[in-house]
């Protein structure tokens, strides 16, 4: 059984923001280090997969969404996709970085001093793009975690990019945030876990980030993407207002 994990979830392609929570102490002591998909989708993809891979079987890897659909727009069975950055980063993906995507399994188990069996997933254990939010109804999770075995009393999924942890029908979910694109404020959120939960944030120098991002990466908006995200400027009530209905609520007051 493990006794710490480190989870980061929706790192975006960020090299700055993900090499700032790697240097942080609990993280390098960690057991364990699971990313929580959506690794790839950003201005440093390449440099992001190179980093991680190095370290070896300390990571544990979730695919997320738009890891698929890089995958997917590079073997040809997508023309498009939403996010404007995608394609771009799809094409900076080598053929071992391929690879390693089409190797990611859509969600994991690991045993958790505290935690007990701990399910990993990127959106919800059934499908990688699902919503659901800190205050989406009992019901919606009820049915988007009707899957699970009895014995998962504890799950961890990322997507939105808003950290939080509730219960759920007696269990408890835990949303890290997001390492390089996080709504609400600024800085790098993950989470540790065992015996208990910690959301945490790494705090870097933005501007140094922003600068480094912008040198390093060929995306032609790359100004303005460093600009929009790292600076955090999507709101909490921005990215609820834009998720709510998502998640089948009728009311997004």
């Amino acid at each position: 059984m493990l006794e710490r994990v480190a989870v980061l979830s929706d790192i975006h392609g960020v090299l700055p923001a993900l090499e700032a929570v790697l240097d942080e102490p609990e993280v390098r002591a960690a057991d364990r280090i699971v990313l929580t998909g959506d690794v790839t989708a950003g201005p440093q993809p390449a440099q992001v997969l190179d980093l991680l891979t190095a370290l070896g079987d300390r990571i544990a890897w979730v695919s997320g969404n738009a890891d698929r659909e890089l995958l997917e727009y590079r073997r040809g069975l997508r023309d498009t996709i939403p996010d404007p950055i995608a394609p771009w980063a799809a094409e900076r993906l080598r053929a071992d970085h391929l690879e390693l995507l089409a190797r990611l399994p859509r969600s994991l188990s690991l045993p958790l001093r505290g935690l007990g069996e701990v399910l990993f997933c990127h959106a919800t254990p059934r499908d990688d793009e699902e919503v659901v939010l800190v205050d989406s109804r009992l019901d919606r999770w009820q049915e988007v975690l009707s899957e699970l075995d009895a014995d998962v009393r504890t799950v961890v999924l990322g997507h939105t990019h808003m950290p939080f942890v509730r219960l759920v029908h007696g269990r408890l979910v835990i949303n890290p945030g997001s390492v390089g694109m996080p709504y609400g404020r600024t800085g790098a959120h993950w989470a540790l876990l065992g015996p208990g939960v910690e959301l945490r944030t790494t705090d870097f120098d933005i501007e140094t980030a922003i600068t480094h991002v912008t040198q390093d990466s060929s995306y032609p908006e790359i100004t303005q993407w460093a600009d929009y995200f790292l600076r955090a400027q999507a709101t909490d009530a921005d990215a609820l207002a834009a998720f709510g209905p998502r998640d089948g609520r009728t009311d997004t007051t």
